[in-house]
């Protein structure tokens, strides 16, 4: 991958793949939930409904210790940057966050120059928000630490993917086949729709999209969803609905219709929810802009389970930088004891059983 592929969005055609699977050795890295094997997706899920458990009774692990964690977002974030700070916490590591403003790249200096030397203070896993797609594979191939993607550009957000599987793994009691989730709104611009297409697609779980026509490309399904004319057509039977926020600093904003407009056309409101299956679930990456895609009765109602999103999202966290750190080791040191890969990655069905069942 050339550098020209980090400069701007999109990437460019030479920009490699912006995941790979496959061996523990790529286990170091988080870059996309994108042809990641479903059993590798439920050894995070339960790890991450351990330490969520653990952090409800604010008994915290120290598996991290020694270990520093880089917090690298070139991008406004409150929700993934808490959680991951937290999360580096609460496994005992230490955390350094590092913003464009005051960095020397404002001075000139690459993305990499400026990640590597972050790196050679002995960073061993760095996380990397950017607005270029492809960014964090990039430094992914040139960085000696681990690399985890907390969002590039209009690509994926694949810790994003995780917690919003391990929230519907604990809705549906751990039956994924079967179901169907609604995503409604600005396809076009969203790297959490391409993680949750992508991971929802390994369970079984069917997608059907919508949103308005210059925020949905037809080519939208070939990721493996099907596209809905409307946000009823998209939402009736659904087991669940994720309203997407429009991206406006992502596109030219006469793209969008107006915030009115939009909430009477594409907004998730009381009636729309009305539509889905008894039981069924609302969700949100956030942020969210109350009353635009999604009413503030639905924000607040019954249904919604976005909290419950937040607060998985440090516990799943916590798992992802394990799981990084423990391949990294492996990769390193081939004779170091595999106790803590063996951890991280070995079913226990008992647990799985009590909080759900991934089993079931």
């Amino acid at each position: 991958m050339s550098r020209s592929a980090v400069l701007s969005a999109p990437a460019s055609y030479d920009a490699g793949d912006f995941h790979f699977h496959g061996s523990a050795a790529t286990s170091e890295h988080l870059l996309a939930l994108e042809g990641m094997p479903r059993i590798e997706i439920e050894r995070m899920i339960e790890a991450g409904v351990r330490h969520r458990e653990r952090a409800r009774r604010r008994q915290f692990t120290d598996t991290l210790r020694g270990r520093s964690v880089c917090l690298a977002f070139f991008e406004d974030s409150t929700r993934t940057r808490t959680s991951f700070e937290l999360a580096a916490r609460r496994v005992g590591a230490e955390v350094v966050t590092l913003f464009p403003q005051g960095s020397s790249m404002s001075k000139g200096e690459t993305l990499l120059d400026t990640m590597q030397t972050v790196v050679a203070m002995q960073v061993d896993v760095a996380v990397v928000r950017h607005r270029s797609a492809g960014a964090a594979a990039y430094l992914a191939r040139h960085l000696d630490a681990g690399v985890v993607n907390a969002g590039d550009g209009a690509h994926e957000h694949p810790t994003q993917g995780l917690l919003d599987l391990l929230t519907l793994h604990d809705v549906w009691r751990g039956r994924f086949e079967g179901r169907r989730l609604a995503i409604v709104g600005d396809l076009a611009h969203s790297r959490v729709a391409r993680s949750a297409i992508h991971g929802l697609r390994a369970f079984g779980v069917s997608v059907i999209a919508a949103g308005p026509p210059s925020l949905a490309p037809r080519d939208f399904a070939t990721l493996g969803c099907t596209l809905a004319e409307s946000v009823e057509e998209a939402m009736v039977g659904a087991d669940a609905v994720m309203p997407l926020r429009v991206q406006f600093e992502r596109m030219d904003r006469s793209l969008a219709p107006s915030p009115r407009q939009y909430a009477r056309d594409w907004g998730v409101t009381r009636e729309r929810v009305a539509l889905m299956k008894h039981g069924a679930v609302v969700m949100h990456p956030g942020p969210f802009n109350r009353d635009v895609e999604i009413a503030s009765d639905v924000v607040d109602g019954a249904r919604s389970v976005i909290a419950r999103q937040v607060e998985n999202g440090a516990a799943i966290r916590c798992a992802v930088l394990e799981r990084c750190v423990a391949a990294r080791d492996a990769r390193l040191d081939p004779l170091l004891d595999s106790e803590p890969v063996e951890r991280l990655h070995a079913f226990d069905t008992p647990a799985l059983v009590r909080y759900g069942g991934l089993a079931s």
